[in-house]
């Protein structure tokens, strides 16, 4: 799934200013879209065990999340190109009644 956070996005004047980068909370939430594809269904309640940014994403740069995995539990990877953005762990949390 490929996505770009467009550079008059609200969240980047602040993040930082005079030098924006994409927050990791916008990519994450681009992240739990690709898994909701790969599943099929919408997600509930998770956890993210396992993140780790390596690089920033930049405002207006192309990025692609790739999804392995089946429910409960997928790994994902965010690259810009050839460059490892982001990688790390979804699991879903059981649901108690």
């Amino acid at each position: 799934m490929q996505f770009t956070i467009p550079a008059d996005h609200p969240s980047l004047p602040g993040h930082f200013p005079g030098n924006p980068v994409v927050p990791g909370v916008l990519v994450l939430d681009r992240v739990l879209d690709a898994v909701q594809v790969a599943s099929g269904v919408p997600v509930g309640a998770l956890r993210l065990p396992q993140v780790k940014f390596m690089q920033p994403l930049l405002p207006a740069q192309p990025a692609t999340v790739s999804v392995d995995g089946v429910s409960p539990k997928w790994r994902f990877r965010v690259h810009h190109g050839e460059r490892l953005i982001a990688s790390g762990e979804v699991v879903l949390v059981e649901e108690t009644a």
